[in-house]
């Protein structure tokens, strides 16, 4: 393993200076999976979920928390992102939303973090507008699935550790 960039020669925390760095291209797709009851799958596809409109408000969640994840993980750098999506596959076997963010950025560090945070946040919303219905929903597999970028360059998650589906 290399050495930690986000640990100083004591052992202390520090935010990584990036002012020497070139300024890239640079990308970051990150999954996870909502799992839950079909009967709580099909109130979601039907818009019977009574708190509204539970993609649509779990989108904005996670486009807003990619804006923010300088906020919430104490030693990322605020970025100018110049792309952010999020999106959803409902899923039958198992039942459950498949969830993507996508977020890109020109600039001088990576945007793994943002993507992973966007997945996390629309996960969250969508067990906070369904949990009503269905207690026992889980979020599971939050994962980067691809980097590009960067000196490390290119990483791709192997299939075994993808979401279902």
């Amino acid at each position: 393993m290399s050495k930690l960039s986000h640990i100083d020669a004591t052992g202390a925390a520090r935010m990584v200076d990036v002012s020497a760095k070139a300024v890239t291209e640079r990308t970051a797709i990150a999954e996870g999976f909502v799992a839950m009851a079909p009967a709580t799958l099909a109130r979601l596809e039907t818009g019977a979920a009574g708190k509204g409109d539970v993609l649509a408000t779990a989108r904005i969640a996670g486009i807003m928390a990619t804006k923010r994840t300088h906020e919430l993980i104490p030693l990322c750098h605020p970025l100018a992102i110049t792309k952010a999506a999020v999106s959803f596959e409902p899923r039958r076997d198992p039942a459950g939303i498949h969830v993507t963010a996508e977020v890109k950025v020109s600039g001088q560090t990576g945007v793994e973090m943002e993507a992973l945070t966007a997945v996390s946040i629309a996960c969250l919303t969508i067990y906070d507008m369904l949990k009503a219905a269905d207690k026992a929903m889980r979020i599971e597999r939050i994962a980067l699935v691809e980097k590009t970028g960067g000196r490390s360059g290119t990483y791709r998650a192997a299939a075994r550790a993808r979401a279902p589906g």
